[in-house]
């Protein structure tokens, strides 16, 4: 077992080159979560008028008949629920660049540490989403075999 008695009383110091890392991955950050908000705002845009569009197409093309109304509302909801999931890790990036900034303007440690907790938030959330994908696409390929093998 190690002895973290030693490390209770090491204090980090950050040199001017990591400061100025830090400086620069927060505007970048910052310019990313910016944009992404743009993004999610034209998502839920989509999300607005393609279930509108789809369910009017419902009323209008004859072959449809009533799946056309339900499909607009299915594709909806699907666009607003990518737009709420995509929010969380572009609302982590944000505070973290924001209170990073902050951080830097103010000499604020307590702000540093807390940005650094946001970022640690954003990864975390950005590695749970990936676990959970590459698990659907192994679950579809699963049974994409299963399905060739009952053929």
């Amino acid at each position: 077992m190690e002895d973290n008695s030693v490390f209770e009383n090491f204090e980090l110091q950050l040199n001017q080159t990591a400061k100025d890392f830090l400086k620069e991955t927060a505007k970048w950050a910052y310019f990313l979560s910016i944009l992404g908000f743009i993004l999610i705002g034209f998502l839920v845009i989509i999300a607005v008028f393609a279930g509108t569009f789809l369910a009017s197409m419902g009323s209008i093309v004859p072959g449809m008949g009533g799946m056309g109304g339900s499909f607009g509302l299915v594709m909806g909801i699907l666009y607003f629920g990518i737009a709420a999931l995509y929010f969380f890790p572009v609302y982590y990036l944000f505070k973290f660049a924001s209170n990073t900034k902050a951080a830097f303007r103010d000499n604020d440690s307590e702000a540093l540490t807390n940005s650094l907790g946001y970022l640690k938030s954003h990864y975390k959330f950005i590695g749970i989403m990936t676990v959970v994908i590459l698990g659907f696409y192994v679950l579809m390929i699963v049974l994409m075999f299963l399905g060739a093998l009952m053929r």
